[in-house]
């Protein structure tokens, strides 16, 4: 097992509370608390470690993709300092000191994940989606991989449908698998070229190429604003706030961030 350490501050509870928030994720499963992922092959093991996190197995292959998982693209301190400028993100800050956001690895397994939560609460999307992890995944040891577009392009319409989706979102996941995004060419291009890419293709609109380059690309200017849940958080904090799209201009450069912080920070203090 290998130590993998990240800049300070990190808060490991923090930075994988939602893996535990909506329903079990069998594709990034949280097991007796540690969280199970598989990479290539192999089932890798995430569990917190003073400075980082202990990897087991750690290696050139696991890195970036555990990485990517635990947020260590995020850069704290910069936003952080900025934060103290805006009496909501300064108390957010401190409170949820060490968090950050959970990125998703896998370009394709992003969209199909934004697919199955398009219009859905959360914990029916996750219901959703591990149906289709279990039934289309490989499992390796207690977590599964999740299955490739070249598996799904051999599934049918109505097999998705019985897994809980609708027959149009079915047929959006199987176009997408039959017909991948040049996901490599994607991200070497600006935000509004990636969302044209994106939403030009059937099933994939604003909100979905906004998560796209909140939640796999970590793009900082991201600010999903068609986001329900996200529309709540800002009303909550920000109750003058009208216009979310053009709220997000107040974030500056840091919408990403803010949007993390403020969609967790709210659902911590309805936890606690």
């Amino acid at each position: 097992m290998g130590l993998l350490r990240l800049p300070e501050p990190f808060d490991f509870e923090l930075s994988t509370e939602r893996f535990r928030a909506f329903g079990p994720d069998l594709a990034n499963l949280w097991v007796d608390g540690a969280l199970h992922r598989v990479v290539g092959k192999r089932e890798v093991r995430i569990a917190p470690a003073r400075r980082g996190v202990r990897v087991e197995p750690l290696d050139a292959e696991t890195r970036p993709v555990v990485r990517k998982l635990i947020g260590a693209e995020f850069e704290l301190e910069p936003f952080y300092e900025w934060a103290k400028g805006d009496p909501v993100l300064r108390e957010l800050t401190v409170e949820l000191a060490g968090f950050r956001p959970p990125l998703a690895p896998d370009p394709f397994e992003t969209l199909v994940t934004s697919i199955t939560a398009q219009q859905v609460s959360l914990h029916a999307a996750f219901a959703i989606r591990s149906r289709l992890v279990e039934r289309f995944g490989r499992r390796a040891e207690r977590a599964y991989a999740f299955p490739t577009a070249q598996r799904l392009r051999r599934a049918e319409p109505d097999e998705l449908v019985l897994l809980g989706f609708s027959r149009r979102k079915a047929e959006y996941v199987l176009g997408l698998a039959d017909d991948p995004p040049p996901f490599d060419e994607l991200s070497a291009l600006p935000d509004e070229e990636i969302k044209a890419a994106l939403t030009a293709r059937r099933g994939l609109g604003e909100w979905t190429a906004d998560w796209f380059l909140a939640r796999h690309l970590a793009r900082p200017r991201a600010w999903p604003a068609g986001d329900l849940a996200l529309v709540k958080a800002v009303r909550a904090f920000y109750p003058e706030a009208d216009d979310i799209r053009a709220v997000g201009e107040r974030f500056d450069p840091f919408q990403n961030l803010s949007a993390h912080y403020l969609l967790t920070g709210l659902r911590w203090r309805a936890a606690r």
